[in-house]
């Protein structure tokens, strides 16, 4: 169908969940949804009016197809087509403009008609089986016949009071509750595939939310998890303003180390991190912490674990992929969004113990956990960082001279991987430091240097680098981990 560019209209579906709602519910979270709408078209440039009528709303542009493509993100729609307007005066005359509309669509094509009206039938009107049957015998002719059960192409008329939309182009939406009618909560995120479709299957239900980052790797680390979190919100947070809310855990994390027993480190972490998001959920009258643990994934997520975990809070932690596989989460996150950025972001924490615990005991973790001075944590949470996120400009967070393109020979190497990584290969000359070391040592390290890090992934090293360059040091890293080192050395041998 062609589609004039001063009369393109859309009609959206409401979600069934929506649709069923209390009247005086329903009122309410149409309203929210046609504000999301709204916030919606307006962040995509598109200029739109939209309107209500009955169980749809009709969307009035000239800019249909980038209409589409932000509406179908917008959640509380079931399906949206781009429709034909006409009259629906009478059979004959819905019928004829039927016929106009699709006969080009089914030609040598088997299809078939669909019919339907919205909102109550008034005495007088016409049938839809009636219009289905007379709409497909005027288009048999030009098709190759009709299958009501496997149409390659199929027509539909929906007929509203003396007013008729014909499609046939029908996009199915995320449905689910409109953004905002759910109540609000925060969500714990990292950076990596779980945290970010966690999330969004959150908004999904309408819930709106912000994000706390408990930062372990530093500036590169943050700007790669903010990153995500803006990614989610342009795509499916239009009608809020969420939050990314950034505490530092560096100083908790060596907290932790210094005194508690090393295989309920990953326990008693997850216990502080709860204690910071709720923090911040009270801030804002959250009402639960959203996080992306699935059951086994990780020593952490055993039942036992998660139980003794969970007590580290009061308010409610709600984890939709409790249950999931995690090449399912990571084939939601293609749709989602966030896929191409959370494969970039490496696997980090500062404190994996070799051998964790994996059925902690709520009584030995609270003793281990009592060995901690609490006001590590508390100070971190009263200097966490605040950002809007539609607010933030990026690119003004890149620390562009942080990663070295040249190591020379004056520069001090440090490798902060294993004793066993470094044994089996290091850059030449490069001096072994464990990361948890280089960060209690690098305060004492000479001023007259220049000092070259590097780890697996590069998230480690950026960290220090980062750490480093606060105190007065000059350091920068392999932004690309040991794959960039060795690449590095290569090009140095060859020189």
């Amino acid at each position: 169908m062609s589609h004039s560019p001063l009369e393109q209209r859309i009609l959206i579906r409401l979600s069934g969940e929506v649709s069923t709602k209390a009247k005086p519910t329903r009122r309410q979270f149409v309203g929210r949804l046609v504000r999301n709408a709204k916030d919606a078209l307006a962040r995509g440039g598109v200029e739109a009016r939209i309107e209500r009528h009955y169980e749809r709303l009709i969307v009035t542009t000239h800019q249909g197809d980038a209409a589409v493509e932000v509406l179908r993100r917008v959640f509380g729609i079931q399906s949206l087509a781009l429709t034909e307007p006409g009259s629906a005066e009478s059979l004959e005359a819905v019928a004829t403009q039927g016929y106009e509309h699709f006969h080009d669509r089914v030609a040598g094509k088997h299809f078939a008609v669909r019919a339907r009206r919205v909102g109550n039938k008034r005495p007088g009107d016409f049938g839809m089986r009636d219009l289905e049957r007379e709409l497909g015998a005027r288009l048999l002719p030009d098709s190759a016949g009709v299958d009501l059960s496997n149409p390659e192409t199929t027509v539909h008329v929906e007929i509203f009071e003396d007013h008729a939309h014909f499609f046939s182009d029908n996009v199915t939406c995320e449905a689910g509750l409109p953004l905002g009618t759910g109540d609000t909560a925060v969500a714990l995120v990292s950076g990596g595939f779980d945290s970010a479709v966690a999330a969004w299957q959150l908004h999904r239900r309408g819930v709106e939310l912000d994000y706390v980052f408990c930062n372990l790797g530093g500036r590169t680390h943050q700007l790669e998890t903010i990153t995500i979190a803006r990614r989610i919100a342009e795509r499916w947070q239009c009608g809020s303003r969420p939050r990314f809310v950034a505490v530092d855990f560096d100083l908790v994390s060596r907290e932790i180390q210094a005194k508690v027993e090393t295989r309920y480190w990953q326990v008693v972490l997850k216990r502080l991190m709860l204690r910071a998001a709720e923090a911040v959920a009270s801030s804002s009258k959250a009402s639960a912490i959203v996080t992306g643990d699935a059951i086994g994934q990780v020593s952490s997520q055993t039942l036992q674990n998660v139980a003794v975990i969970s007590d580290g809070a009061t308010l409610p932690i709600l984890r939709p992929l409790v249950g999931s596989n995690k090449d399912e989460i990571i084939a939601e996150s293609r749709h989602v969004g966030t896929h191409d950025l959370s494969e970039k972001v490496g696997e980090y924490c500062a404190i994996v113990p070799s051998r964790p615990a994996t059925q902690a005991k709520l009584d030995v973790v609270l003793a281990e956990e009592a060995k901690l001075d609490p006001s590590v944590l508390e100070t971190a949470i009263a200097e966490r960082s605040e950002f809007l996120l539609f607010d933030l400009d990026l690119d003004a967070w890149a620390e562009t001279d942080l990663a070295v393109s040249k190591v020379e020979k004056a520069d001090v190497v440090i490798d902060l991987r294993s004793r066993s990584a470094y044994d089996a290969w290091h850059y030449p000359e490069a001096l072994f430091l464990e990361f948890a070391e280089a960060l209690r040592a690098y305060a004492s390290f000479g001023k007259d240097q220049r000092y070259i890090l590097y780890c697996e992934f590069g998230l480690k090293s950026a960290h220090l680098a980062d750490l480093m360059r606060r105190a007065g040091l000059e350091a920068q890293h392999i932004s690309g981990g040991l794959r960039e080192a060795k690449r590095l050395a290569d090009s140095a041998s060859e020189s």
